[in-house]
């Protein structure tokens, strides 16, 4: 086996190091004869009639870092390889439609997924065999990876119909795992779904399900939509979770920032490992539940985890983007870079030692490995009273002693970064920053969103088409239905933010775009145009960030009544519909599609246009959290909503039904905190005083 030590200077290359994906680079001096995913691939198994060996992952995946130590810098098994396999590998981030339909195959198979994924396919690309990580060695019932080598290749020499057939099958379930049939969508479906969901709450420690806990996003931004519409249920959910979750070692209390995701029940210890997509999405959370209910613990996370991005996350070839990923492992180990013990607190703090250690929970026991601590946040108000601190005081306090720990945590070992550039996760963080900056009232976290969107329009975006993956000044081809709808759905916001038509319009484009390229008029949406699959992808159930159908409904129907694009809407509605029995039978994997469908029930948009006299309306109404309304703003007749209208007034509509036109800032309000009136439902509003 190749010593990792060894420097990529003294070992040969393979193919993978013409690419730019950290991931593939991290595997091109392995002694396996990898591919990139493509045609010469293709065609080297297709002549050779050898199997595929897909081995999928990325550039932070722990144990993506242990299977190539243990396997894949081994030579003997990459001569094992070379005789009998075409090896290909791929990173799942810059290739996820690549990831789904091979995963979808890997969980029909075996009732699981996770990273590594090793598949195994004809030269046709079917899938008929998999896994996950396997040992060097046998061990516990799991065959070591030689091992399963063997048997493969085994059976692809004198079974070869039975592995066909098998092929077929796998292919013919996963494609039926795509289709569901259209159900109407009753009244009471969010009430039911609520309940649904109530019945996975842990009332104890907030969050949803058991061990392993991961922040489940897009179910918090539906709970928080249902919420500002006075759902106590979906309130109580909703916040809970967010202060436990702030409160464990989930939650980075040196630099900001949440990780993948918690070990156990408690948000306790996590998976050290950062994502781009979960800080972004929860950032947005945090900030809208601080607008909802007015708690400063809320806007000191959502600040923090915004901050933790601008600070760590900028790519050095894109300091306007925002990388992919910060690793789990320093140095090797998981979590060395995050985790403390009490004599580092004393070295570190001095006099403030003691009380930061009872507030961060460090002892000299440890409660992480190796007698080290993985920091929290206990009981601040003892802390308080204990140091004698009034309220601002103690905050000021805290942010001295978070300041020392992370000048001397800066002197460590880095993980790795991921930093990649991908379009839809950006998306993400544009909305983030930009909506951030507006309910917060950070004007630093707006500019930075004009930053990052005048980077990805110039960046990735060729003849209307996002494209999904670039990095240091190369894009890749590939683009995504999320790519188009995650960045349509930034610009939006952005819009919100500073009330600058251009990104407005930017978004525009792409929707239309993104119809063209993605929909189907009998089938709906799909997540990639790519015809090298066996299928087309799509993915109808949320992950760790919406589905791709989701963000598209929310975009065509956020855009639907500013540009009169009737046709959106109801593309939007019959996809919606299309999902119906997915969002009754299983609201926790639907719950972004829920969302679109609150939207497209309850939503409306607010048009305010500008000039002399409008800018306290126009400020008034940025500061209210209004999740399912549109912000709109622009010179009279610069849009249909603004046509005919009066400067110094707000018109807040629905498909053409509209209240009468709000003149001053109480009025605005008090429009907002009631709902709309009119037929299609009610939304709400707060301000942050509740």
């Amino acid at each position: 086996m190749t010593p990792r030590s060894l420097q990529p200077a003294d070992r040969p290359t393979n193919r993978l190091a013409r690419e730019t994906s950290p991931y593939l680079l991290q595997h091109a001096h392995n002694p396996v004869e990898w591919f990139p995913w493509g045609e010469e691939a293709f065609a080297k198994a297709r002549a050779e009639d050898k199997p595929v060996l897909l081995s999928v992952g990325y550039a932070t995946c722990h144990w993506c870092h242990v299977m190539e130590r243990e396997s894949f810098e081994d030579v003997g098994l990459a001569r094992q390889l070379a005789d009998g396999f075409v090896a290909i590998k791929v990173d799942r981030e810059e290739l996820p439609d690549v990831d789904h339909v091979y995963m979808s195959a890997l969980q029909a198979l075996t009732g699981r997924g996770g990273w590594p994924m090793n598949m195994f396919l004809t030269p046709q690309l079917r899938a008929f065999f998999g896994g996950t990580y396997f040992p060097p060695r046998s061990r516990q019932g799991i065959p070591s990876f030689s091992e399963v080598l063997a048997a493969v290749r085994e059976a692809w020499v004198h079974r070869r119909g039975d592995i066909e057939r098998e092929a077929q099958t796998l292919l013919d379930l996963v494609h039926r795992g795509t289709t569901l049939p259209a159900r109407a969508l009753a009244d009471d479906m969010h009430r039911r779904a609520v309940a649904q969901i109530a019945l996975r709450f842990d009332e104890t420690r907030g969050g949803f399900g058991s061990a392993p806990k991961f922040p489940q996003t897009p179910l918090l931004q539906y709970l928080l939509a249902l919420a500002a519409g006075g759902d106590g249920s979906a309130r109580t959910m909703l916040v809970a979770t967010l202060h436990h979750m702030a409160a464990g070692g989930m939650y980075d209390h040196v630099s900001g920032g949440f990780a993948r995701y918690s070990t156990d029940e408690g948000w306790h210890v996590p998976h050290f490992e950062k994502m781009l997509y979960d800080n972004a999405q929860l950032a947005r959370v945090y900030a809208g539940a601080f607008r909802l209910t007015g708690e400063e613990r809320l806007r000191h996370v959502a600040e923090g985890t915004l901050t933790y991005l601008l600070r760590e996350m900028h790519p050095a070839a894109a300091p306007a983007a925002y990388a992919c990923a910060q690793d789990a492992d320093a140095e090797g180990v998981e979590g060395k870079f995050h985790v403390w013990t009490l004599a580092e607190f004393r070295a570190v703090l001095g006099a403030d030692a003691q009380a930061a250690a009872r507030l961060h929970g460090v002892t000299d026991q440890g409660n992480w490995e190796h007698g080290t601590n993985v920091l929290e946040r206990r009981d601040p108000e003892s802390v308080r009273a204990e140091l004698d601190l009034e309220p601002e005081a103690f905050a000021s306090w805290e942010r001295s002693v978070r300041e020392r720990l992370y000048a001397a945590r800066a002197q460590r070992a880095w993980p790795i970064t991921d930093d990649k550039v991908l379009a839809d996760w950006n998306g993400l963080a544009l909305r983030a920053f930009a909506e951030g900056g507006r309910l917060l009232g950070r004007d630093d976290f707006v500019q930075a969103a004009r930053e990052l969107a005048r980077f990805l329009l110039a960046a990735m975006v060729r003849d209307g088409r996002v494209h999904h993956a670039w990095r240091d000044g190369t894009l890749r081809d590939e683009g995504y239905l999320a790519d188009h709808a995650q960045l349509g759905l930034g610009l939006v916001e952005l819009h919100a933010a500073t009330g600058e038509p251009e990104w407005l319009n930017a978004a525009l484009d792409l929707c239309g775009g993104m119809v063209e390229r993605f929909h189907d008029a009998v089938e709906g949406f799909f997540d990639s145009a790519s015809i090298q699959l066996p299928m087309r992808a799509r993915n109808l159930f949320d992950g760790a960030v919406p589905s791709g159908t989701a963000a598209a409904c929310e975009l065509l129907l956020r855009l639907a009544g500013p540009f009169e694009r009737n046709d959106w809407a109801d593309i939007a509605r019959a996809a919606l519909e299309g999902h119906g029995a997915l969002m009754e039978e299983a609201p926790m994997a639907a719950s972004a599609l829920l969302h679109a469908q609150l939207l497209a029930e309850q939503g409306a948009d607010l048009a305010i246009p500008a000039g002399p006299g409008s800018e306290r309306l126009w400020a008034a109404a940025q500061s209210a959290f209004a999740p399912l309304v549109t912000l709109l703003r622009g010179f009279p007749g610069s849009m249909p909503p603004l046509e005919g209208r009066i400067v110094g007034e707000a018109y807040l509509c629905r498909n053409g039904s509209c209240e009468l036109p709000a003149r001053s800032v109480e009025a605005l309000r008090e429009q907002l905190a009631k709902g709309f009136s009119g037929p299609a439902g009610k939304f709400a509003a707060s301000d942050g005083t509740a």
